[in-house]
């Protein structure tokens, strides 16, 4: 199965850090955040990688090369100057992501998912994963039923994880050009397409400068503890 990290937003929120280095390329613990992304997915059996990237993308490419490095094979979905949001930017990559159901992450999360054992996920258009709702989210993104079909609405909403398992079957037949993931996610839903899981373990997503000391802290804390 084939992986692709989600490298291609602005980082507006963590600005003025990303006014002249995009933020998967912005360092925690010593390392650069899409290098997390990378080595979990090769941990977990990932070794064929797709990177979408946008403005100031070269120097994401130039950072990872074509993966070698890591022991993965890495290509890229260049969307020029303008990034085509989520879902945009994976039908704009369909080529390079084959006929196959394909993980997607975000480059800018920092989580314990087990990412092998999505590998073998049986999906019908796409398998979420879902956590408990953070302080900066707390009204959710979907609700989960107890037989892990996602919907729209519910009384009770878990938030996205941005990790998920999709078949291109989901991305075919949209508009070409910026989409966000959720009116796609959305329709699909409608017709019972969308299942997921709750994963109760650490995530946290990296998307403000607050937030990224916050995991600069955590790293810092773990690797005091373990010397």
């Amino acid at each position: 199965m084939k992986a692709m990290i989600l490298a291609a937003g602005r980082g507006e929120r963590m600005r003025p850090l990303t006014d002249l280095t995009p933020k998967p390329l912005l360092k925690v613990g010593g390392k650069a955040l899409i290098e997390y992304s990378i080595e979990n997915l090769v941990t977990a059996g990932f070794k064929e990688i797709v990177i979408n990237v946008a403005h100031l993308g070269r120097q994401i490419v130039d950072f990872c090369g074509s993966g070698g490095r890591w022991g993965a094979s890495i290509e890229y979905s260049d969307e020029g100057e303008t990034a085509l949001e989520t879902a945009g930017g994976i039908a704009y990559a369909l080529p390079l992501l084959g006929d196959k159901p394909f993980l997607v992450i975000n480059a800018d999360i920092f989580s314990h998912v087990p990412l092998a054992r999505l590998r073998g996920q049986k999906i019908d258009l796409a398998h979420l994963i879902l956590i408990e709702n953070p302080p900066h989210h707390p009204l959710g993104d979907f609700s989960l039923s107890a037989d892990g079909l996602l919907a729209e609405h519910g009384s009770e909403k878990l938030t996205f994880s941005g990790i998920g398992v999709y078949h291109p079957e989901l991305f075919q037949n949209i508009p070409r050009g910026p989409l966000k993931l959720r009116p796609v996610l959305n329709r699909a839903m409608r017709q019972n397409r969308i299942h997921g899981e709750k994963f109760d373990g650490l995530w946290m997503d990296i998307g403000t400068p607050q937030r990224l000391l916050e995991i600069e802290n955590l790293l810092g804390q773990a690797r005091v503890a373990t010397a």
